[in-house]
């Protein structure tokens, strides 16, 4: 059980809707409730003007406020720099997701699958998110509203397999609404597989209630993917959250975002990784920050990823590796970012670098039929 305060029953801590509904949302709350001090509360007020502000108590818990760069503070405390760093390259849709949105709330950039922005709101707003342009903006239509129209493009695209649930975060749903959802898309007779992309396991875990996880079992497969950044974020109530999806034959992988000041060293990535593995989360894709408007400050070098990703390979299992990757601008897709260990080739030979450094020569074989 995290820190809470004395006025706060256990019932209610552990209830989803008791979490969602006291959000800190704005810079008067968070003086009254956080240890701020007077800059850093003037920095979220400005801030949060232009991109919102909004965190649960549980995730606020995990905060060491002794630490000025505390990984979880970082993560959804906003500062100046979202307003003050820009580099030249960054964009508000970096990914041109407008380009491939041939109605509201659907995105179809690759062949194979959609993917559909149910909710425009989120338990916390974490300051990298690559969606900061619909922060604080009421869509029209709205999902619901363009949901027979959405339903109507799945069935008219057989080449669909896979639909993707994610937002904002669909699991702040309510369950029955979510269910709905669910159902249509399951209806849709070649879409195969169904892909829910939530942070609700690490920022909000008590929505995994047994109730909701009896309903996602009802529409397998399904596989969920979420985001846990720093081994912070594996508390006992995360790792339960996994587990009782686990238990229901979900599968759970997980998409880190390398960010600077928070995880962009060697220790801290094995560390979550091999946290995720115990967890039975698969650490699947390791994401370079991409050039988003107002999360500049969070970004790498590619170096310094594909350094850490070097590292990792002969300190760990494989099964704590994930794929480093960078989503290309423009729309171009992702793109692998993992070094070689293939030095050279010949006709009949290639030269590898091994994990101890060293340099080792093995033939090539052919098929001679």
């Amino acid at each position: 059980m995290k820190a809470r305060r004395n006025d706060i029953s256990k019932g209610e801590w552990l209830n989803w809707r008791w979490q969602f509904g006291h959000r800190i949302k704005d810079a008067q709350a968070a003086a009254r409730q956080l240890p701020l001090n007077t800059a850093e509360v003037a920095e979220l007020s400005a801030t949060a003007r232009r991109y919102p502000f909004a965190v649960t108590p549980y995730y606020l818990s995990l905060i060491d406020w002794s630490n000025p760069a505390d990984p979880i503070k970082r993560q959804c405390i906003p500062t100046q720099k979202e307003l003050t760093f820009t580099l030249p390259d960054s964009e508000e849709d970096p990914l041109c997701e407008g380009h491939y949105t041939p109605l509201a709330g659907l995105i179809h950039r690759y062949e194979d699958r959609a993917l559909l922005l149910t909710s425009s709101r989120c338990a916390v707003y974490c300051r990298h998110c690559n969606r900061k342009r619909f922060w604080g903006k009421v869509t029209r239509p709205s999902f619901l509203q363009n949901w027979p129209n959405i339903l109507h493009y799945l069935q008219e695209h057989p080449q669909i397999r896979e639909v993707i649930l994610s937002g904002g975060d669909p699991l702040i749903l309510r369950t029955d609404l979510l269910e709905y959802l669910l159902k249509s898309v399951r209806e849709v007779k070649h879409i195969e597989i169904i892909r829910i992309g939530t942070r609700v396991p690490v920022v909000m875990p008590m929505r995994i209630t047994e109730n909701l996880c009896r309903m996602l079992e009802r529409y397998r497969p399904m596989w969920i993917n979420t985001q846990f950044n720093h081994a912070q974020e594996i508390t006992q109530e995360a790792a339960r959250a996994c587990d009782r999806l686990l238990k229901a034959g979900i599968p759970l992988s997980n998409q880190t975002v390398l960010l600077k000041g928070i995880n962009d060293n060697l220790n801290a990535l094995k560390e979550l990784f091999q946290g995720l593995q115990r967890i039975m989360v698969r650490p699947y894709y390791l994401f370079q920050c991409e050039a988003v408007k107002g999360a500049d400050h969070f970004r790498t070098p590619l170096e310094t990823g594909i350094n850490i990703m070097e590292q990792l390979w002969c300190r760990t299992g494989g099964l704590c590796l994930p794929e480093l990757v960078a989503d290309l601008p423009k729309g171009y897709g992702k793109a692998r970012l993992l070094p070689s260990h293939m030095l050279s080739k010949a006709e009949n030979r290639a030269e590898f670098r091994t994990f101890e450094g060293k340099t080792v020569s093995c033939p090539i074989y052919t098929n001679p039929c």
